[in-house]
């Protein structure tokens, strides 16, 4: 099965990018399943009701998140009632929402799909590593196919969380740094690991954000009123192959996405 993961949505301007790009693209490239990383969708920080319902509308199936999913304070009472949208796993217990979910794609394969938030750099989440063992045991009852969102600053803790579950999940896919990195690959005991997918936003800016602002608060250490820049809008994901028996990675490739250049 064909499943597609797409990079943190930036903004409207990444919105707009899923609308337009998410349906062609899904459908030329056979894809059974899709997944992308919402937690900065609403003006570059956190999510609404709103833009979640947008998003499923768009072809997305599951959305993931991080460490932005409370900045916009509506969401909270929403979480609870949309099981496609899963938060990092590793809050506190009794935070609300969920953090691993299972699901069906297109063709009725079982896919499980997970969050974790990584430590180093970030807040004090609890250990993702340990957190990973009893969620994917759990998830791999019910299918073998098990998708892990690792949204993490570091890039040696999201390579040691690849190599720590390498064959007992499908996919270990990076989010948070916005920055899509060269080493897409499928690690010896099959699983499809990159340490940062990329994002879903202007490739002419700071991390999805107007480069005039953010360049100021570097230069000035003054607070800014950081915008989503519009320039040179960018779809960023992967394509992944899996096998549905074994759940085993065949292929993952990165994708760059412009509207009218599928």
């Amino acid at each position: 099965m064909r499943i597609f993961f797409i990079g943190d949505i930036v903004g409207a301007p990444g919105r707009s990018a899923v609308r337009d790009i998410v349906p062609v693209y899904a459908e030329r490239m056979g894809v059974d399943f899709v997944i992308a990383n919402c937690e900065n969708s609403a003006s570059g920080r956190g999510v609404t009701p709103k833009i979640v319902e947008f998003l499923l509308g768009a072809g997305i199936d599951v959305l993931t998140s991080g460490n932005h999913i409370w900045d916009r304070p509506e969401i909270i009472p929403y979480i609870d009632g949309e099981p496609r949208l899963i938060r990092p796993a590793n809050y506190p217990e009794g935070a609300p929402g969920r953090g691993v979910g299972v699901f069906i794609s297109r063709g009725g394969v079982k896919v499980a799909v997970l969050n974790l938030c990584g430590k180093l750099f970030m807040d004090s989440y609890e250990n993702p590593f340990a957190a990973a063992d009893g969620l994917v045991e759990k998830a791999a009852d019910n299918t073998p196919i098990v998708i892990l969102d690792f949204h993490a600053e570091a890039t040696s803790e999201k390579l040691s969380m690849g190599w720590y579950l390498d064959g007992r999940v499908s996919a270990v896919l990076g989010t948070h740094t916005h920055v899509q990195t060269a080493d897409d690959r499928v690690l010896p005991g099959g699983t499809a690991y990159i340490t940062d997918v990329g994002m879903t936003g202007s490739m002419d800016s700071v991390i999805g954000m107007d480069r005039e602002k953010a360049m100021a608060k570097f230069l000035t250490l003054m607070p800014q009123r950081l915008e989503p820049a519009t320039e040179n809008v960018v779809l960023q994901g992967v394509l992944m192959d899996i096998d549905p028996e074994s759940g085993r990675a065949l292929g993952i490739e990165r994708m760059n996405l412009r509207e009218g250049g599928i």
